[in-house]
């Protein structure tokens, strides 16, 4: 690209008239608010992070209160946001940061990317927004900025490596932080996905699909087909209208995460034989209506079995009305509300935490 110093001073100009207030952004940087933030945002969109991060701070102010706080209360606190490894991941770095690095985030790139849950791109992102490094940060946004800009022509995700390289070319020393957070501004709000509004865009002028069908960049690989995947849900009550819940393995997919008894969960509809997974002998009664939910690699529809048992047998029997103090992914919470007609909830409400020194409010 020529004028690559024109580039970035239309970039940082535009990013100066027009940046969004976002509460992650402090007028000093705040590594533990900046990881926290971009931790929340993989493969979520900014509305719905908002009010998770604004919670998430006001109950945890600092690394040190996150590492003292139990992983079933920030599971708790989590709940509905989806990618629940970025939870557990985000626990074990505050422990780590604590333990290792005496609650003080490390500013070197190359050791952010040996904490738990912190690839290339948010020690990227870390290094560029909390300390003002040079680094190159690529997400979604720039990743499409930057295909556009250099009219790159190879799929993604074979093009990574290319449009990396393309956004080295152009990366400014001069106040890093503000051009990554720049480009992501720019490609949430004017260099989006449809309908880009190229005529207000201020690095237009650089930009080789101005004229060229600037929606068809980034070039993608057609999408595979969802594969599907079925299971029975067992949702028993005693005679007293408690419920029957579990705590799922650690590892795996909602690891840590509350949920109800199931059969496995596999490419073929349930039939009779799933009945073998049911966690008590009863008069099993099943529910017209089942519950289907998306995840990132597949889709699960579960069928659902109701009983009624006069003698529990042993395990964790809850109250409905006490459902919500548990942290239950959306999936489970779906099935929570088809059984028990709560409305899902929007901001659970959470325990005390024990944590060292005095809580601050920041919002």
């Amino acid at each position: 690209m020529k004028d690559i110093l024109q580039f970035q001073e239309n970039l940082l100009t535009w990013y100066e008239e027009n940046k969004r207030t976002l509460p992650w952004r402090f007028n000093k940087p705040n590594p533990y608010a900046t990881w926290v933030s971009e931790i929340m945002l993989q493969q979520t969109t900014v509305p719905t992070v908002i009010p998770y991060f604004q919670r998430f701070l006001n109950q945890w102010p600092t690394v040190e209160d996150l590492a003292y706080a139990s992983l079933d209360e920030v599971l708790h606190l989590w709940q509905g946001l989806g990618y629940y490894s970025r939870a557990r991941n985000l626990h074990k770095c505050a422990k780590k940061i604590v333990d290792d690095f005496g609650g003080i985030f490390p500013s070197d790139e190359k050791i952010l990317k040996t904490l738990p849950g912190i690839g290339d791109y948010t020690a990227a992102a870390i290094g560029a927004i909390a300390f003002d490094h040079p680094t190159v940060v690529m997400d979604g946004n720039i990743e499409r900025i930057i295909a556009r800009l250099f009219l790159v022509k190879e799929p993604l995700p074979q093009s990574k490596p290319i449009l990396k390289h393309h956004a080295k070319t152009i990366a400014s020393e001069k106040n890093p932080g503000d051009y990554a957070q720049a480009l992501m501004d720019l490609g949430s709000s004017i260099c989006t996905p449809k309908n880009p509004l190229c005529k207000k865009c201020p690095i237009a002028i650089h930009c080789k699909a101005f004229h060229h069908h600037p929606e068809d960049y980034p070039k993608k690989q057609p999408k595979k087909i969802t594969p599907k995947k079925y299971a029975m849900l067992f949702w028993v009550e005693d005679q007293n209208g408690n419920v029957l819940i579990e705590k799922r393995p650690e590892k795996g997919l909602l690891g840590g995460l509350m949920g109800f008894p199931s059969s496995p969960w596999k490419a073929e509809k349930s039939t009779h034989e799933d009945l073998n997974f049911a966690p008590v002998e009863a008069a099993w009664e099943p529910i017209e209506i089942s519950i289907s939910h998306t995840f990132t690699h597949f889709h699960l529809t579960f069928s659902i079995l109701k009983a009624c048992v006069k003698n529990p047998k042993d395990g964790l029997w809850v109250a409905r009305q006490d459902l919500v103090h548990h942290a239950f992914p959306t999936l489970m919470q779906k099935v929570i509300q088809r059984m028990t007609n709560f409305p899902p909830p929007l901001s659970p409400p959470l325990p005390r935490t024990a944590v060292r020194g005095k809580m601050r409010k920041i919002f």
